[in-house]
């Protein structure tokens, strides 16, 4: 267990970092250090919100288990499982509370199947003293209540849903107010899904705690820091949708990338751009059937008439039109807060070459196409022949007027080598000379259209007049170019120059240079320090790639899990949380480094280039 620590809130909100996440394939919580439920949808990550109060403390609802005086708090997992223990401390004693999502007994996590029992079950337990604890359910928006005979059952207009309480003891009046003693121990289970029975083990965890532990002890890890990249792997799992291999980018929506600021998106849907780099990562570590699973589910939703989409909602239609919620008041009244996403009907150019990434990742596990899906994936490569030069709106899906972003050209140009690969591999009809010419093309116009003489650097657009965007870190991700290539070095050079946020941390961009349509700052984005790291290592600068890994895992909470974004002045988490790409890239970073521990080139090289 971690040291204990004081509870605190700031502007009457517990800070981001001191949540924990659990869950079970098909939806999660976040749950507080001081044993507040920040964040929770049901029945699906997607749904509206049964209570919010990290977006609204007063109209947001509560699920709580509050230690009267509260002063200090600490939380951990057990090991290898998604099972939260969190201990608060009063003058009164010390109560330990264990959360998690229960999961059917002898799930087997690699298949693609429901694998959770619909229920939320809180367990608190006295270590010593006589402390009070407050325990209370208040949806948002309301609800309807009729007692039942071991508990409550709620109907939640707002939601759509009914839910069920059960508890383990008699409680004389709701909310209730338990006076406990050292030794006692008392349960509450929240359930959504119709038929859900009551918890009666004599550790209701138990079967839940199994089913973890086997999955994960699966991990093959030879890696640095393989405790974060452990927990990082069951984080992504926790974001994955067992059913059908989704993977959603964050467990929450609309926390802010900066306090006070509008900048505050829906992350709960499922990025096509996400695929490729989490299937990469997940690979690597011995997930092979969660890799599959997800490549799985992106060729299906891309086998659809008209253009893929950039994101999708987790059973792969168009992520839901994005909507302001007037009654919330954001997280320390950062407003406004959003539901849905409209990045679903921009222009990204990137998607083609993030789709034949997926697919050429597919074919190295084996898998085959249908005539019909190649069909799709071969026009998704003539597409990228002309799109490239084409404006859109880019990696960061600004909202200001579409450029002809470098990132965009780079992964068209992806595209056309996926597909030719595929083609030459596979013996699959395409015209795969033309395909390679015509990659080859885009790179040497990568190479001088987005080439500032002046600052030395790739920019983030073709053509004059353009900002420098560490997205050009993940060029050599893609394999567009090496990451020891001079331009690509001098790039490298001048992104660490120009947006650098402090302590090898990084700004995506400026948005006074490069124009984004939002407006304001925001913080610094952890997953472009971690493509630093990958490009350092692509270098041969392995020592200080692997100092930087450090300082840059050292910005995990007490779990283990990372934001989208840091606040560079006061370390504080930004963004929603806890967001997976910044879980990928500490993988991919601690994967590359144990490659080289190993003596093994650099894989982002020359030494190395598409072996």
């Amino acid at each position: 267990m971690g040291d204990w620590r004081p509870l605190h809130q700031v502007e009457g909100y517990p800070p981001i970092e001191e949540h924990g996440l659990v869950g079970d394939g098909a939806t999660c919580a976040l749950v507080a250090r001081d044993g507040s439920v920040g964040f929770l949808c049901v029945p699906r990550f997607d749904s509206p919100p049964l209570v919010c109060p990290l977006l609204d403390r007063q109209a947001g609802g509560e699920f709580r288990l509050v230690v009267a005086a509260a002063e200090e708090g600490r939380q951990r997992y057990l090991p290898g499982t998604a099972v939260l223990v969190t201990e608060i401390r009063s003058p009164a004693g010390t109560v330990r509370i264990t959360d998690g999502m229960l999961l059917r007994a002898g799930a087997v996590l690699e298949e693609e199947a429901p694998a959770g029992t619909g229920t939320f079950l809180r367990m608190v337990e006295v270590l010593h003293g006589r402390p009070e604890i407050s325990l209370s359910l208040e949806p948002r928006g309301g609800a309807t209540v009729h007692p039942t005979g071991d508990g409550l059952r709620l109907s939640c207009p707002g939601q759509r849903v009914e839910v069920a309480l059960r508890w383990s003891r008699p409680l004389a009046a709701w909310p209730a107010v338990l006076r406990l003693r050292a030794g006692d121990r008392f349960w509450v289970a929240l359930q959504w899904e119709p038929g859900a029975g009551a918890p009666t083990a004599a550790d209701p965890f138990a079967d839940t705690v199994l089913v973890w532990r086997r999955w994960s002890a699966a991990l093959h890890l030879e890696v640095p820091r393989k405790d974060l990249v452990h927990r990082s792997a069951i984080t992504l799992k926790l974001l994955d949708h067992f059913a059908n291999g989704a993977i959603v980018a964050a467990a929450t929506s609309s926390l802010p990338e900066r306090i006070g600021g509008d900048r505050n998106w829906d992350y709960r849907y499922a990025w096509v751009r996400d695929a490729a780099y989490t299937v990469f990562a997940l690979r690597r570590i011995g997930l092979p059937e969660e890799a599959g699973g997800f490549l799985t589910w992106v060729l299906e939703a891309v086998d659809t008439p008209g253009s893929p989409l950039v994101v999708y909602d987790i059973d792969g239609h168009a992520a839901p039109r994005e909507i302001v919620d007037p009654l919330l008041s954001g997280y320390r009244d950062s407003a406004p807060v959003r539901w849905g996403n409209d990045a679903s009907y921009q222009v990204q150019h990137d998607v083609f070459g993030e789709v034949l990434d997926c697919a050429f990742q597919w074919a190295a596990t084996g898998g085959t196409f249908a005539p019909g899906l190649w069909g799709r994936l071969r026009a998704l490569a003539e597409a990228s022949r002309d799109a490239w030069a084409r404006p859109d709106h880019g990696i960061w899906e600004v909202r200001a007027p579409p450029r002809p972003f470098t990132y965009s050209a780079a992964m068209c140009q992806v595209a056309l080598d996926r597909a030719a690969r595929l083609s030459r591999r596979l013996r699959l009809p395409g015209d795969p000379l033309r395909w390679e010419q015509d990659a080859l093309t885009i790179t040497r116009r990568i190479l001088t259209d987005a080439w500032d003489p002046q600052m030395c650097t790739l920019t983030e657009h073709l053509g004059p007049g353009s900002g420098l965007d560490a997205s050009l870190l993940a060029l050599p991700l893609r394999r567009v170019l090496p990451a020891d290539h001079p331009k690509m070095a001098a790039t490298c050079r001048a992104i660490v120059a120009r947006l650098d946020a402090g302590g090898g941390l990084l700004y995506r961009y400026l948005p006074e240079e490069s124009p984004d349509g939002v407006g304001g700052t925001e913080g610094a984005f952890l997953l472009c320090s971690f493509w630093l790291v990958d490009n350092l290592v692509g270098q041969g600068r392995v020592e200080e790639a692997a100092a930087l890994f450090e300082r840059l895992c050292s910005h995990a909470n007490e779990l283990g899990l990372l934001p989208e974004q840091i606040d560079p002045g006061t370390g504080a988490f930004l963004g929603n949380f806890p967001q997976g790409l910044s879980h990928v890239g500490l993988v991919s970073s601690a994967v590359l480094l144990g490659r080289a521990a190993h003596g093994l080139n650099p894989e982002l090289s020359t030494h190395a280039w598409f072996r």
